[in-house]
């Protein structure tokens, strides 16, 4: 993942901001009786991940999924898949596992939202038998697409059918520079009851919110190839038991590296913490001979 990619981490000052005082009064101030949360890479391709599959594995996904409980699935991003292929997914993976499909190209970044309702419909119909392992769907949209269009997203997430977990992540700076464009879409995510994709990236600290728009926190974090990596995982660790408390009910973290071969590293890393911080019970994923520990 290249988005915000910068040749100088070093110089970046990647202390996570403090919670939009939003986000606290949507959470209620009263734990959850339970909160799950899901952690996985972006893909489980072999080449992106070497040294993180042991000599010999044939079935990658087979494999990946006993070692963590979820994948941002980016591969939908490209096609969208057939029934078929989600079932054949579903299968190979354990009960608890999830994914978390993007929503395709052809949608968000070719039509840009326009005359896509078939599509959109296509989609929805062969990711909803991932069946109970359906995390979430997102919608990614372009770096150029703007505030200026905000009526044909909203057109397009009222079309989403109730019930279906979605979350929105934009990235144009439009949308975070101006108080009264950020509101205005947050009021849009709560009214459909859609998740606000939260990036962790060093070039756009812009894009790091805080503002949750449900009980759900879907965090895109992406590592710098650098040490500091590995701190800034325990800055969220903090962060998660802070909206823990305060009545968070689902974490979606998904790590990438401008080098993938890192993120098996960074994710035992930080699922180590999680499991120390807040007494969760999440597998610790191999680690792989290529590690850095």
């Amino acid at each position: 993942m290249k988005f915000g990619q910068v040749s100088n981490p070093e110089a970046i000052d990647f202390t996570l901001p403090p919670t939009d005082p939003a986000t606290l009064k949507l959470l209620g101030g009263k734990p959850a009786e339970a909160m799950d949360i899901y952690v996985g890479c972006a893909k489980w391709n072999k080449t992106d991940l070497k040294g993180f599959y042991p000599r010999g594995t044939k079935d990658e996904l087979a494999y990946y999924s006993q070692q963590f409980n979820s994948i941002e699935l980016n591969a939908t991003f490209y096609n969208s898949p057939s029934k078929d292929q989600v079932a054949t997914w579903r299968d190979k993976t354990p009960a608890d596992f999830k994914f978390f499909p993007k929503i395709p190209q052809s949608i968000s970044h070719y039509s840009r939202l326009l005359n896509s309702k078939d599509k959109l419909t296509e989609f929805i119909d062969a990711t909803v038998h991932f069946e109970e392992k359906l995390g979430m769907a997102f919608l990614q949209l372009h770096d150029n697409y703007k505030p200026k269009d905000f009526d044909r997203l909203a057109d397009f997430l009222r079309q989403v059918p109730k019930g279906y977990p979605l979350a929105v992540e934009v990235r144009n700076g439009e949308w975070f520079n101006d108080p009264a464009v950020q509101a205005k879409l947050y009021a849009l995510l709560e009214e459909t009851q859609l998740a606000n994709v939260i990036v962790d990236t060093a070039g756009r600290r812009d894009m790091l919110h805080m503002r949750l728009t449900n009980d759900t926190a879907f965090v895109r974090y992406v590592g710098a190839n650098h040490p500091s990596d590995y701190d800034r995982l325990l800055a969220w660790v903090d962060v998660i038991k802070e909206w823990k408390a305060a009545g968070l009910r689902h974490v979606y973290f998904f790590i990438h590296q401008n080098l993938e071969v890192e993120s098996p590293l960074l994710a035992a890393h930080f699922i180590e913490a999680l499991n120390k911080s807040l007494g969760t019970q999440l597998t610790i994923p191999n680690k792989g001979p290529a590690t850095l520990f």
